[in-house]
């Protein structure tokens, strides 16, 4: 048997479905495109779903891919095992209706003994227990002997999740031999121990089950094989461990490299730290690669916890710094032949590590001493699990996962309340939770009863008149006949150019009216299918039934509707300027700017900002068409149109391009040529969410006001600064020099004053228990002028304690410093000052020579120096 690389036994096996007439398909991207159940593809088969249930039709009766995979459900395994990881690559081949049973072992069989070159006599087979046509045609058909094919139950060799298709499956093993078995004379597969690896499954789906628990065959049996590749590339590479097949060893040198670590390929920490370094390595390329970025929710969480796990790991290894950007190339050097995503997005995937490794590097040092703080009370306590609020806090303070918590405790030997956690986070999101009020109840609760047979048809696309019927009256969940001046309600039309607010665009404002009365649209929502109008009347009345004069506001329309074309221009820009891994997460446009928020994974850098500017405004000054355009969704995505992420979009739909330069499916108005948006200009550019970037912008007009704003702030603060418009720069760099020569003086006289009172402080100092302790308040000190004092005390002096609180506004700092003979005899900084901040409501911590605290209660100045005296009494 020839050992062979896992890269080439991943062509040999696409490259042999390919003979058999097999669609050769490249790997799914790791997120669902269209299973809102699954988090992240996790098998094979998963992408296949809509294929295999008859939603869609396959490019081809035959498909066969390698799919890249990742599994977290035992990541506390991974780097322990020989077999765990979060990423693996899944080789299948599949029949939709077409060849069966026969077929698929035979071609089976034919590529792992006549193109892998597997010992036949090492080989096994198991069959469902009751299906004889799988036993007859490894037996008959293939010639394997009787005694090589066992059979196996409903729990090992039969394929079914609740109800719907399911069926037997085949499962083909590689005997490892005597030295991994068990002592039982009648060892096979099946047994529990080492010696049989089971390496490819093929599942038959040939039956239907119903909610009685009874199978129907079905009309279209299918097939769906199921080989892991890392576990092939071990039994043809001749390695117990997939950390020692050819591709992974080479990420896993390049750990050992980056480390300073010898690997021994044992149980040693240092080696199960190597190991989950390098799979975890590997889960984040891909994962990022495929547009995933670091967050605190769904997939985005499992990548930022792969990578915060992986550097921790590092730290324990004794890296210093970042190191995981720079070992990322070692997967894409070994993968990216393969899976092209990652050599073309190769710098991308860099970057993105290496911000969520600086992220999480401000923050580890200090959330580690909270953690190792946590045991230490645990350990006077006796306590064996750590709060929910406490992991709640590491967290949300320190960007701690609550799995990296929840492992770091329990390698201590110690529990954490998850679901304490979970109550915290739960509190989180309702605190944080906005709420929406219109008139003091949800829109939908106030329309509940609103009755209105068929639907609005919207022509506002194409006219800004419109002859309309009113066909629904209606006010606080009670039908109405007419309405009168000065009185509101909400109404339905037969037919509207009303645009309703939805997609992130603003409604319409504008008149209804007949000769009869006027009135004015406050706002227009949809309900379901129905435009649902509120109006204010202006003069007259409006009845129902009337036939009336329908006139969006064209200037608020006109300045909204370049303001929604410019969002297109700008997500292309951004797309073209960051990467494809930019997409949309949310956009509000009205007619005096936009907003637009996208994923991306750091803030923009000025020359990026620019860039994006400039490139938005080439297109408007190109004054490209802009066509709109209704198709099927299937002919959409096929001409490259762009969707939002997430959103679920009927059989027909609308596409927007603005020339060449960009298409997404939208169904918002915008101008008919690009020139009529006139100018765009960026305001602001920050981060709203973990991961989520947010552009605000002008156009047009917009920017025209924007000017005349800013005009009206440098007049102002040119007559604050009692100078001219042109001399405004350096009149505030004179005044910032005056205020920091003044800082200075006041420093240094409050400095002398410290130093002058120190030989008073020693001699007032109150002997208590043996020990001599300076207790003080002070007004509007720096806590560095604190430290310094207790410094100068502590040249000179022995058997002393400090307890200093500065207070500035309604803000207090207390200091404790001890000298170090009084270390040397156990008194503890840290301790002492955690009880004493909290005599005046605040808290803080520090090492065993000096410490620090923050409270708010000013009034407790008094009683938290008191509380000093009692500790040292004690």
């Amino acid at each position: 048997m020839e050992k062979l690389s896992l890269n080439k036994i991943r062509d040999l096996f696409l490259g042999f479905y390919e003979s058999k007439e097999h669609y050769r398909r490249q790997s799914f991207s790791l997120i669902p495109e269209k299973d809102k159940s699954l988090l992240i593809i996790n098998s094979g088969m998963a992408p296949l779903k809509p294929y295999f249930s008859g939603l869609e039709t396959p490019p081809s009766k035959r498909m066969t891919t390698c799919q890249k995979c990742i599994r977290t459900g035992d990541i506390e395994n991974v780097g322990y095992t020989s077999r765990h990881g979060t990423f693996f690559e899944m080789l299948g081949s599949f029949s939709f209706g077409d060849y069966f049973k026969n077929e698929s072992l035979t071609w089976g069989w034919e590529f792992i003994t006549e193109v892998l070159h597997m010992p036949t006599d090492k080989l096994w087979v198991t069959v469902y227990q009751d299906d004889d046509q799988a036993y007859d045609i490894w037996k008959d058909v293939i010639g394997i002997p009787e005694e090589r094919i066992v059979r196996l139950g409903k729990g090992d060799n039969f394929w079914e999740i609740g109800t719907g298709p399911c069926g037997p499956c085949s499962e083909i093993y590689y005997d490892r031999g005597e030295k991994y078995g068990c002592d039982n004379p009648d060892c096979k597969p099946g047994c529990e121990c080492d010696r049989y690896v089971e390496f490819w499954n093929h599942v038959f789906t040939q039956f239907n089950k119903d909610e009685e628990g009874n199978y129907t065959d079905l009309a279209h049996p299918n097939i769906d094989t199921g080989m892991g590749l890392e576990r092939l590339a071990c039994i043809m590479q001749g390695v117990e461990s997939i950390f020692d097949i050819d591709t992974i060893q080479y990420i896993l040198q390049g750990v050992v490299r980056v480390s300073g670590v010898k690997y021994r390929g044992g149980e040693a920490p240092t080696d199960v730290s190597i190991r989950i370094i390098t799979d975890h390595l590997r889960s984040m390329t891909f994962m990022i690669g495929d547009g995933i970025l670091p967050g605190n929710e769904g997939r985005e969480y499992v990548l930022r916890r792969l990578i915060r796990r992986a550097a921790r790991h590092g730290r324990m290894l004794g890296i210093e710094g970042a190191f995981l950007s720079e070992l990322c190339d070692k997967v894409i050097d070994v993968s990216g032949k393969a899976y092209p995503e990652l050599e073309k997005r190769r710098i991308m995937i860099r970057k993105v590590v290496s911000v969520e490794e600086e992220k999480f590097a401000s923050t580890i040092d200090q959330g580690m001493k909270i953690i190792n703080g946590y045991l230490e009370e645990m350990a006077e306590s006796k306590e064996t699990v750590i709060s929910g609020e406490k992991a709640f806090k590491l967290h949300d303070t320190y960007g701690f996962p609550i799995d990296l918590t929840k492992e770091i405790i329990e390698e201590s030997g110690y529990n954490v309340d998850i679901e304490g956690f979970e109550r915290e986070m739960k509190a989180q999101k309702e605190r944080s939770q906005v709420e929406q009020d219109m008139e003091g109840t949800g829109w939908e609760e106030a329309t509940a009863d609103f009755v209105f047979e068929g639907d609005t048809v919207f022509t506002g696309y194409d006219h800004m008149v419109e002859h309309s019927l009113v066909k629904a009256m209606f006010w606080d969940k009670k039908p109405l006949k007419e309405v009168h001046e000065g009185e509101t309600c909400r109404i339905a039309l037969d037919k509207t150019p009303f645009y309703a607010e939805s997609g992130g665009q603003t409604c319409d404002t504008g008149l209804v009216y007949n000769d009869n009365g006027v009135a004015e649209v406050l706002e227009v929502k949809k309900l379901q299918n129905i435009f649902v109008h509120k109006i204010i009347v202006r003069k007259g009345v409006v009845k129902l039934g009337d036939k009336v004069e329908c006139m969006p506001h064209a200037p608020t329309r006109n300045m909204t509707s370049a303001n929604h074309t410019a969002t297109h221009l700008l997500h292309k820009a951004l797309r073209e300027t960051l990467g494809e891994h930019v997409k949309q997460a949310g956009s509000s446009v009205t007619k005096d700017g936009l907003r637009f928020d996208f994923n991306h994974f750091q803030a923009m850098t000025d020359q990026e900002l620019e860039t994006v500017e400039d490139i938005v405004n080439d297109k408007i000054s190109h004054f490209l068409h802009v066509n709109t355009e209704v198709m099927s969704a299937k002919d959409a995505f096929k001409e490259g149109a762009m969707a939002l992420f997430g959103e679920k979009y009927g059989d027909v739909v609308r596409v927007v391009s603005v020339g060449s330069y960009s298409k997404e499916l939208c169904g918002g108005t915008h101008v008919s040529n690009s020139g009529q948006i006139g100018a765009f200009k960026i305001l602001n550019e920050a981060g709203v969410a973990s991961g989520v970037r947010r552009i605000e912008a002008v156009t047009g007009l917009g920017i025209l006001r924007k000017y005349d704003e800013d005009e009206s702030l440098i007049n102002s603060t040119a007559e604050a600064l009692k100078s001219k418009r042109e001399l405004m720069a350096d009149k505030s760099t004179a005044l910032q020099d005056e205020i920091k020569a003044l800082k200075k003086e006041l420093e240094e006289l409050k400095s002398a004053e410290m130093n002058k009172g120190l030989g008073n402080l020693v001699d007032e100092a109150e002997e208590i228990n043996g020990i001599r302790l300076i207790s003080k308040k002070f007004d509007d000190y720096n806590i560095n002028d604190l430290r310094s004092l207790s410094d100068k005390i502590k040249e000179e002096n022995k058997n002393i304690a400090m307890v200093f609180a500065t207070v500035s506004g309604e803000k207090i700092t207390f200091l404790v410093s001890l000298t170090d003979d009084l270390v040397g005899k156990g008194l503890h900084a840290g301790k002492l000052i955690k009880e004493i901040a909290a005599a005046a409501g605040g808290g803080g911590g520090g090492k065993a020579d000096m410490a620090q605290a923050g409270a708010k209660d000013t009034s407790k100045v008094e009683e938290a120096l008191n509380k000093a005296k009692e500790l040292l009494a004690q």
